[in-house]
């Protein structure tokens, strides 16, 4: 018994360095605009995953970043989606209503 556990040991020692540098699948984050309001900014958003941002509101939105690194149009019901491509804190707000914003955090 004894040596099927060393042998489960050794197996685990020598795959976990060949996963530790696999970086993770992108994932789809949803961002809701209702009653003129962004919802809560998802955690965890990572370079490479995708935002869908969805306007449910009956106004026309945007989620536009101050930096000019995107910038979703959403007429009302419709929804856009983008994938981010860098890291670092990113100021977000509506064009059409300059009261609605936010802030992504992207890791790398």
């Amino acid at each position: 018994m004894r040596k099927g556990r060393f042998a489960a040991l050794a197996l685990v020692a020598a795959v976990a360095p060949l996963t530790s540098g696999v970086a993770a699948a992108p994932r789809l984050h949803v961002i809701v605009i209702d009653k003129m309001r962004f919802s809560a900014v998802p955690a965890n958003i990572r370079v490479g995953d995708a935002i869908l941002w969805i306007n449910h509101d009956i106004f026309r939105h945007s989620a536009t970043a101050r930096d000019r690194s995107f910038d979703v149009d959403l007429a009302p019901g419709k929804s856009g989606k983008m994938v981010m491509r860098k890291a670092g804190a990113i100021a977000f707000t509506c064009k059409y209503h300059p009261g609605m914003t936010g802030v992504l955090n992207v890791a790398k």
